[in-house]
């Protein structure tokens, strides 16, 4: 049987050593190649056959250069590269643009164990979401229904903002923030918020 052949973009040595141990104890997975920068991920995608890749997000002082290597995985590679995004990150813009820019999956570091079945399923072609990243996509596909108008205005309520702070910053009439408040709240029916 042909094993899986996994790439580990990861720059911290600790999750580098404690990753390749796991699955190299799995009988149908092997760590091919491991990369520390975003540079050094593409280039190795360039001359090796690998079918998944586990990709940390901030592999350079925060930068979130792991977003740019996932979206360039997906655009250089010729074959289909599954890109699993495996980080302490949970901000929800962070997993929506993980999405965005090719990821086939998102797991959070403190649920790693998960990332064995994961790396299979991203293989076998078969969508699965693991339950790290699914409340952001539930909501950004509720968001999804919202104006650009409407969608500013929820960010701001959601930052704090109150009806007279939006009204002000938006120059917009108190009773015009609170008929788009009623349209968000319709258009989110989870929402209770006004």
């Amino acid at each position: 049987m042909d094993k899986i052949k996994v790439m580990l973009v990861e720059d911290d040595p600790f999750w580098q050593r404690t990753l390749a141990e796991d699955l190299a104890g799995e009988p149908d997975l092997a760590v091919t190649h491991i990369a520390s920068a975003k540079e050094e991920a593409c280039s190795l995608l360039e001359q090796a056959a690998v079918d998944v890749v586990l990709m940390d997000i901030n592999l350079t002082e925060n930068r979130l250069d792991g977003l740019e290597a996932a979206r360039e995985i997906k655009l250089r590679s010729g074959r289909d590269v599954k890109v699993i995004m495996l980080t302490s990150l949970q901000e929800k813009e962070i997993i929506v643009r993980s999405f965005q820019n090719g990821a086939h999956n998102y797991i959070t570091k403190a649920s790693y164990k998960d990332i064995v079945q994961a790396i299979r399923d991203a293989h076998a072609g078969r969508p699965a979401l693991h339950p790290d990243a699914v409340p952001a996509l539930v909501q950004e596909i509720q968001l999804s229904q919202l104006t650009p108008s409407e969608r500013e205005l929820y960010e701001m309520r959601e930052k704090g903002y109150t009806r007279s702070q939006i009204s002000s910053t938006l120059n917009k009439s108190i009773n015009t923030i609170k008929t788009q408040l009623r349209s968000i709240r319709e258009k989110l029916v989870n929402d209770k918020r006004d």
